[in-house]
């Protein structure tokens, strides 16, 4: 590897940090969200609503996340983004009410949805074609690293004491203050100084981080971000918006969100101890975390489109397995430990780790704020609703868990349809390349 494939690598790696807070505010609530329901003593609704009280912000955040990145540049955003993360764990966890726990989940939300959208927006822009998909992943990559040391962490402290869900919570200001300290080490987006007109502060970025022709790469950026100005609802990037809204909804229609928040109480249904459901929960965040490096490993090798069929075909029959147990109320061993794990090794290196890849990639530079916007906030309104909607589901009745599932296991069987016979295959192509290739599918 080069040295400025080095550099890149160390701001992809600092940037992507975004993508651990991320993981482990959403992944934190597993520990808690029964503490929180008997302290506050909430019905099924409330339930639901408290816990996707962060969803609710992670919409804000990400349709509010790509125009201040746009305008003022993507590392200023990211170190409010930082802030946001450490107030939130700290206040969550003193919380003495539901309406300011709701309140405090709720900026932690918005932190989490603008981190969807500029971190791998700035990562796509600093990084080279051959490179891009495994930079961009490592943002997936932290957020189930994040993921996993959540489960872990509330695995360790869930017998502190009886306010052990506060330590669980408050536990998060740790790595968003190192997050926030890390971002003075990294460079603005070359992109953004182009558009900004500060095109000697862009040179001296690609210096660091472009190996090729810097004046080429700079006239090749320079026409892509001062492209007339567009709407992105013009009609002309159909496509990618089509693309963005397909991957980030069919990401949430696997089901992934509701196993990662409700992961111990899943187990627990079907009779684990609750000491039991938190070690293997920690088991499906270590698999989700190995599986997201292969993923990571062979993207720019295997290509986008080949990941998701594939991680969408091994879910389904995971999904479907899954839903036979809980129709059949066949409880009792390790099957249904065996199967989520499995489900998580095809979620983890298919759809988790080409996501946010796809949705940097599909739009040209004069609307990339926007369309990155757009992919978080399909992602997040969908995360809420499952959020929402899951618990509700599952106590309404004895199969409610198994019906769920089977929707989950269908929808993943549609994305391998839709995915064989609508997207395209990015990889080796640069962003501007993309840009064009896909405004011009009208």
């Amino acid at each position: 590897m080069q040295r400025k494939d080095i550099t890149v690598l160390c701001w992809s790696v600092i940037v992507a940090l975004g993508g651990f807070l991320f993981g482990f505010d959403t992944a934190v609530i597993s520990g808690v969200e029964k503490a929180i329901q008997s302290l506050f003593n909430l019905s099924p609704f409330w339930h639901g609503f408290t816990i996707s009280s962060a969803l609710i912000g992670t919409l804000i955040g990400a349709l509010s996340g790509g125009w201040p990145a746009d305008k003022y540049g993507r590392k200023p955003v990211l170190f409010v983004i930082a802030f946001l993360f450490a107030f939130s764990a700290i206040a969550s966890a003193l919380a003495n009410s539901l309406p300011s726990f709701i309140i405090y989940r709720f900026i932690g939300g918005i932190a989490v949805g603008a981190s969807s959208v500029v971190a791998p927006m700035y990562i796509s822009e600093i990084s080279p074609a051959r490179l891009r998909g495994r930079m961009t992943a490592i943002f997936q990559f932290n957020v189930i690293f994040g993921i996993l040391i959540a489960y872990v962490s509330n695995y360790a402290l869930r017998d502190i004491n009886a306010d052990d869900w506060r330590w669980m919570l408050g536990v998060g200001a740790i790595p968003a203050f190192v997050y926030l300290l890390l971002l003075f080490l990294v460079g603005e987006s070359p992109h953004f100084l182009i558009k900004a007109k500060k095109e000697k502060s862009a040179t001296q970025v690609l210096d660091k981080v472009f190996v090729g022709n810097r004046e080429a790469r700079m006239e090749e950026i320079r026409e892509s971000v001062n492209r007339k100005k567009e709407k992105l609802f013009s009609g002309a990037f159909k496509k990618s918006i089509s693309i963005a809204f397909l991957v980030a909804m069919f990401n949430q229609f696997s089901g992934i969100n509701a196993i990662l928040y409700f992961a111990p109480r899943i187990f627990e249904l079907s009779g684990l101890s609750a000491s039991d459901s938190f070690l293997q929960t920690a088991l499906i965040g270590l698999t989700n975390a190995v599986f997201t490096v292969l993923g990571l490993v062979i993207i720019d090798k295997v290509g986008r489109k080949k990941l998701l069929i594939a991680g969408s075909i091994g879910m389904c029959v995971c999904l479907l397995l899954v839903a036979r147990i809980f129709y059949l109320q066949l409880f009792g061993g390790y099957a249904l430990l065996c199967l989520l794990i499995g489900y998580i090794m095809f979620f983890a290196f298919s759809t988790g780790a080409v996501i946010w890849v796809l949705i940097s990639e599909v739009f040209p530079g004069n609307v990339r704020g926007q369309g990155q916007s757009l992919g978080a906030f399909t992602h997040w309104f969908f995360a809420a609703l499952i959020t929402f909607l899951f618990p509700v589901v599952v106590e309404k009745s004895t199969f409610g868990g198994a019906h769920a599932f089977t929707f989950f296991a269908l929808m993943m069987l549609v994305q391998a349809i839709t995915v064989w016979k609508y997207f395209p295959e990015t990889k080796g192509k640069t962003l501007e390349e993309l840009g064009r290739e896909l405004a011009s599918k009208r």
